[in-house]
């Protein structure tokens, strides 16, 4: 059985596996350019964070249905399941859907089946996170937002996502305020190729409460020792800092570092169809290329059901850190 864990960093559309874009595009009339599931996983070999994101939005074509969507999450939900994974926390990036003529309702009504049972089928407990795409203009987000309206009650909290180079989160503060008076949760990822500045700006200027990413903040002392002392949690995502070269190899990953110096740290899988692996195999990844003990990955996992949204369900938080504290490692 693996260690209980939250997953806080997962993009619901990076979870579309060869297998399933087949089947999808099957189903939809779509013709995919590679020949078969081999020919495209062996595309999933990116330069950079740029190339990846070109085939990423590329695949989303065979995402047409509520069924699509449907289909996608709780095949997501399965695999967390059997990884440890015992609460999501899951993006979704509607305006790649809604430029494409999907509508916002098709996309969250079709994820919402998947979470609405996710509970019960798979014994997960769900969070549903809007993303804005941060190469897109300030205005989109704001229309994206607008367009959530009918479906706020299903939509914990906003995120931003996408190119980060060059598109600091200032350019999002309306957008980010709108959604504070709407008492939408607010997270950003900032830190992964973007520079330390824009972790203090997502946290000066968009009042966010969670980092995605946020490797580079050790190049600020100052920036560290804020984060420390506000307890804002970094979702870390391992395997995906490695093949996007924000890392060059694992073993040169600055985890313990983090954790050295205090910082609230999680594990995730960002985009685990293709960056090699889910929740529980970044768990196993840096287990075996860091060196870390069982009280590490004790924090890890304890770090993620802390960092969680889980405010209006403190029982069940308690619940997962008591199943934490009594796991016994193998």
């Amino acid at each position: 059985m693996p260690l209980p864990k939250a997953e806080l960093h997962l993009h619901i559309e990076g979870t579309l596996e060869p297998e399933l874009a087949f089947e999808l595009a099957a189903r939809n009339g779509v013709t995919l350019p590679y020949a078969d599931t081999e020919e495209l996983r062996e595309a999933y070999r990116f330069e950079d964070l740029q190339s990846f994101l070109n085939l990423y939005y590329e695949l989303m074509a065979v995402l047409r249905t509520e069924r699509d969507f449907e289909d996608l999450a709780d095949a997501y939900l399965a695999r967390a399941a059997a990884q440890g994974v015992r609460h999501a926390e899951i993006f979704f990036d509607p305006q790649a859907h809604i430029v494409r003529g999907v509508a916002m309702g098709t996309v969250v009504e079709g994820l919402w089946r998947a979470l609405d049972r996710s509970q019960e089928t798979h014994g997960i407990s769900t969070r549903l996170i809007m993303c804005f795409l941060r190469d897109e203009s300030a205005e989109s987000a704001m229309e994206t937002l607008d367009a959530a309206g009918p479906y706020l009650d299903r939509i914990t909290g906003v995120g931003l996502d996408s190119a980060e180079v060059g598109h600091p989160p200032v350019k999002f503060r309306e957008v980010y305020e709108a959604a504070a008076a709407l008492g939408l949760r607010r997270v950003a990822h900032a830190g992964e190729e973007g520079p330390p500045e824009y972790i203090t700006e997502a946290l000066d200027v968009l009042g966010v409460e969670r980092i995605d990413h946020g490797l580079r903040c050790l190049e600020d002392p100052a920036l560290v020792e804020r984060l420390v002392r506000d307890r804002v949690p970094l979702t870390l995502c391992p395997l995906s800092n490695v093949r996007l070269r924000a890392v060059d190899v694992l073993e040169q990953h600055p985890l313990p570092a983090m954790l050295d110096a205090g910082l609230l740290c999680t594990v995730n899988s960002d985009d685990p169809a293709y960056f090699g692996g889910y929740a529980g195999d970044n768990f196993d990844a840096v287990r075996q290329a860091l060196g870390l003990d069982e009280e590490q990955l004790r924090e890890l996992a304890r770090n993620s059901f802390v960092a969680s949204f889980l405010e209006h369900d403190e029982e069940r938080r308690a619940r997962y850190l008591a199943e934490v504290e009594a796991y016994e490692f193998r």
